[in-house]
């Protein structure tokens, strides 16, 4: 489900990894047409690394990074 908001609303997914300055700047970056795309490769880039760190958190027991 986070991956289709990284694709189709990428500012909403910092929002929801509580990211929300990262949010505003990809909202920024989303506004122009031109910017769509790299705000979504950015958001699917973000997600990943949240997905990793929280596999880490709980393989270790303790928060990643």
């Amino acid at each position: 489900m986070r991956l289709l908001i990284a694709i189709f609303l990428p500012f909403l997914l910092f929002f929801t990894i509580g990211r929300p300055i990262a949010g505003i700047v990809c909202l920024i970056l989303q506004i122009t047409l031109i910017g769509w795309i790299p705000a979504a490769l950015w958001a699917v880039y973000a997600l990943s690394q949240y997905s990793t760190a929280k596999q880490i958190e709980k393989a270790t027991g303790r928060p990643a990074g």
